[in-house]
């Protein structure tokens, strides 16, 4: 729907959401620091090795984050079920909606600097909801499983990490090698998307009309006025 008015501040991302999302931040900045150092070990460290558990720390660590990830995400997906419209639209992009990929094509001209003015979505954008799911739903479930994976080898026969993920390292041939070099890659899937998601949002908050980082402080989406400008807003 195109206007000519400008918007009303928008109650967007409730409390649950809010909070999921910066937990959620510092989880992948620890579980990234120190998948990287578990892949890329440190130097040995002299004397005896008993008198060192540096790596046991970087691995306590890794696995505690990965359960506050975990917890956090099957949270996220409960909220996305009970919270408001906005809620869940990370995991239900409305794909077959010739109205959403219109503005998706709209957001990328906008992102490439092809169009001087970009639209007003309330909620996510449609480039913004296909890389949440694409890159960040899909990747988290593939995180998950592959990690939970290595540490169900961790664990273990007869652990219930081995029980619910044991089927995973038969499907990569049964080399927990490879399944860790899956991981790995995944890893760095996940912090191309937190750099990009990071630019994105501080340049919406500049050039676009619509704030972005103070709506997940805050909850609110403030528009800027430009009454000379089309506006669209997301049903």
């Amino acid at each position: 729907m195109n206007e000519s008015v400008n918007l009303k501040p928008v109650y967007v991302y409730e409390a649950p959401v809010r909070l999921w999302h910066w937990i959620n931040a510092g989880t992948i900045v620890v579980l990234a620091i120190t998948g990287y150092l578990i892949g890329s070990p440190l130097p040995s460290l002299s004397g005896q090795a008993s008198q060192h558990f540096l790596m046991g720390y970087i691995i306590f660590a890794h696995i505690t984050a990965a359960y506050i990830f975990a917890v956090g995400f099957l949270g996220r997906i409960y909220w996305a079920i009970v919270g408001n419209r906005y809620a869940h639209e990370l995991f239900v992009p409305p794909l077959l909606s010739p109205r959403w990929w219109k503005g998706l094509i709209s957001e990328v001209r906008w992102y490439l600097f092809m169009d001087k003015e970009s639209h007003v979505f309330v909620g996510h954008n449609p480039l913004a909801q296909s890389a949440m799911f694409f890159m960040f739903v899909l990747g988290s479930l593939f995180m998950l499983i592959t990690g939970f994976a290595l540490y169900a080898e961790m664990l273990g026969p007869n652990s219930w990490a081995q029980w619910a993920f044991g089927w995973v390292l038969p499907l990569v041939g049964g080399n927990p090698q490879t399944l860790h070099t899956w991981h790995h890659l995944g890893m760095w899937l996940i912090v191309c998307f937190v750099i990009a998601h990071v630019y994105v949002a501080i340049r919406e908050d500049i050039v676009s009309r619509q704030t972005m980082v103070s709506t997940m402080i805050n909850g609110w989406r403030l528009f800027k006025p430009n009454p000379d400008a089309s506006e669209h807003e997301r049903p």
